[in-house]
């Protein structure tokens, strides 16, 4: 991080050094009850309305409400923002800000020694600390000396502040959040206009809550203003090279994706259906896509993860883009649909915002641990397109080319995103409507098949000779009625069939349906004629990348591929991967990409792997593929 010094800003004001920083890693941590998803969510917006490049993190437990003040009660808020371009939320914070004694001890051992820590001191009290297993202070004993601490009784000061409003205490403490983002909007020369918005238009039917928490953010403000502790504020540079000419906006990987598949109904002029279970952390997408109606969108909410894509799959037959949304173990429950839609030869999307596991696993935390599952986790020979958006933003991309996908070659299409690019958020461009591919669909209108006698019927297993898709005849149109179900489908008639080389055939012809679907190439970035290729997909993306460019970085050679179709793989992946010596596959799981790959196209390659619940960090993958190049 470098860092340059100016004088005082303005002409007046407490006598406090400005530095100048390319980039900062700030975390804020309390309990899940301390607002600490809200405080983070306000400062990237005021954030990427400043013009930085920024990535973020959010953590926060898997329970609804955690036991206060304890470990597995800590919830946080990481962000990223810089001068230039940046792929990740960081390795280790610059800052953090603890609410609470279990909110430092969670997350002391991410910060480098000369990290800044804010701490709540009101609740330092001896019982919150022995909760977490502090025999004496931390703040006392010496423990923190390696680290620029910032005592600051936030409770207190909140409170104070907001003494004029009619407020009980416990009312009053709820806003200390506000005054946390206050300071840190002085410190690192955050915009405020923003946040007061919003707060106004939160609590618009509250107004003397509006008010309390706006005057507890300007407290935390003119606090960092004055006290001597504070004696340096802190400016980041808008990054001004690393955005091409555009209008953008700071978006998540879930509200990214629910604007994709609004955009790809509308590009498909065709309504959109969500048939779906609440489940973490895809719930966000229902919640999104229930407020556009006035696309043509409907949001169906089931029982339960079956009736849901029961319901898409209904959708799809009567003529919608169909959509159901789930985690990994909602896909477990609705496989057996999945199936029907493969056999049925419909098109809908299965959008799986991949968690922890197995079983409920950790709801909250990120994995990349059902790829195996969307490709093979159904009865008989069921094959089904995966499409793996890499950031937050691309989701947007991703839920369009699934689209894309699904209506050409009417089939289910796996959409795999997971919880870290689910909640994480990054700048994305908006895109103009110009730009968006054109997803139109042609419905069967007539008869498309003549008998031996002359007489034109409608097949609807007779198939495009390009893309192998069956027709879509819509419900209600003359002449196109056609039996539907479970059981195996005769070739052109849709009639049901036992005869066994029928089914070897339908069985051949739907593999090779979604082996010819059209992908484009695979692109290596290898500048130097590396012998070492990194291939990734998902969310390793932004830890890959960063970790490409130290090493490129410090003199050393690597190449760099990701994907985005894990099936059918790109056509050209075979070649791609015959160039290099060594191929290595990092993945948030055991190994699953890495073994698709051996069995493929029997090269050995290696697997680099954790499933901690947190993604990759790049200095980690940095040092891994280093020893991978080194031949180690």
């Amino acid at each position: 991080m470098s860092v340059e010094t100016t004088a005082p800003a303005v002409a007046g004001a407490v006598d406090k050094e400005v530095r100048r920083l390319d980039r900062v890693i700030i975390r804020f941590a309390g309990d899940s009850g301390d607002g600490m998803q809200l405080t983070g969510d306000r400062f990237t917006s005021e954030t990427a309305s400043f013009g930085n490049d920024l990535s973020t993190l959010p953590n926060f437990p898997a329970e609804i409400r955690a036991p206060a003040g304890t470990l597995p009660g800590v919830s946080s808020f990481q962000l990223h923002f810089a001068d230039h371009d940046i792929l990740t939320p960081g390795d280790a914070p610059n800052v953090l800000v603890a609410m609470n004694p279990a909110a430092l001890k969670a997350n002391i051992g991410d910060l480098p020694r000369g990290a800044e820590i804010i701490v709540n001191t009101d609740e330092f009290t001896k019982r919150a600390m022995q909760k977490v297993g502090y025999a004496a202070s931390p703040l006392e004993d010496g423990s923190l000396d390696g680290y620029h601490l910032h005592p600051v009784p936030l409770t207190t000061l909140t409170v104070e502040a907001l003494k004029e409003f009619d407020l009980t205490r416990k009312e009053a403490e709820r806003s200390k959040n506000m005054f946390a983002l206050g300071l840190l909007s002085w410190m690192y020369h955050r915009p405020t206009e923003g946040t007061e918005t919003f707060l106004r238009s939160k609590f618009a039917k509250k107004p003397d809550i509006a008010a309390a928490n706006i005057a507890a953010f300007r407290a935390g403000w003119n606090f960092g203003e004055t006290t001597e502790d504070f004696a340096v504020s802190y400016e980041v540079a808008p990054a001004a090279t690393a955005f091409p000419p555009g209008v953008y906006r700071n978006i998540s990987g879930n509200l990214a994706l629910s604007y994709g598949l609004v955009a790809a109904s509308r590009q498909a002029d065709l309504p959109l259906f969500l048939g779906s279970y609440p489940i973490t952390p895809a719930s966000d997408i229902l919640h999104e896509l229930s407020k556009h109606k006035n696309f043509g969108v409907r949001t169906f909410q089931a029982e339960d993860e079956i009736a849901g894509i029961g319901a898409a799959l209904g959708a799809a037959f009567g003529g919608s883009l169909a959509v159901t949304t789930t985690s990994g173990p909602g896909v477990a429950l609705k496989s057996e649909t999945i199936g029907l839609a493969v056999s049925l030869e419909l098109p809908l999307l299965v959008v799986d915002i991949q968690r922890g596991g197995p079983s409920t696993g950790l709801p909250t935390k990120t994995e990349q641990a059902d790829l195996l599952q969307a490709m093979y986790g159904r009865n008989g020979e069921a094959p089904v397109p995966v499409v793996a958006p890499r950031t937050p933003a691309d989701c947007f991309d991703a839920a369009l080319e699934a689209a894309r996908i699904a209506l050409a070659y009417r089939t289910p299409v796996f959409l795999l995103s997971d919880g870290y690019l689910a909640n994480g958020s990054e700048p994305w461009r908006v895109p103009e409507v110009d730009e968006l591919p054109d997803l139109t669909v042609r419905f069967a209108q007539g008869p498309n098949h003549t008998t031996e006698d002359g007489t034109e019927v409608f097949w609807p297993y007779k198939r495009d000779p390009h893309t192998l898709a069956r027709p879509w005849a819509v419900p209600g149109t003359p002449g196109l009625e056609h039996r539907i179900g479970g059981i195996e489908k005769q070739d052109g008639t849709g009639n049901i069939s036992y005869d066994p080389a029928n089914h070897d055939f339908m069985v051949r012809t739907r593999q090779a349906k979604i082996d010819g679907i059209d992908v484009p190439d695979l692109q290596a970035d290898d500048p130097d004629g590396a012998r070492t290729l990194v291939l990734g997909w998902g969310s390793t993306y932004g830890p890959i990348t960063a970790a490409v460019r130290r090493i490129r970085a410090q003199g050393g050679h690597i190449a760099q591929a990701h994907l985005r179709h894990l099936n059918p793989f790109p056509p050209n992946l075979g070649e791609v991967l015959t160039r290099y010596e060594r191929v290595v596959i990092p993945e948030m799981n055991l190994g699953q990409l890495a073994t698709l790959i051996r069995a493929e196209y029997l090269i050995d390659a290696r697997s680099y792997t954790q499933v901690n619940g947190m993604p990759f960090k790049a200095e980690q993958l940095a040092t891994a593929l280093k020893e991978a190049i080194d031949g180690h």
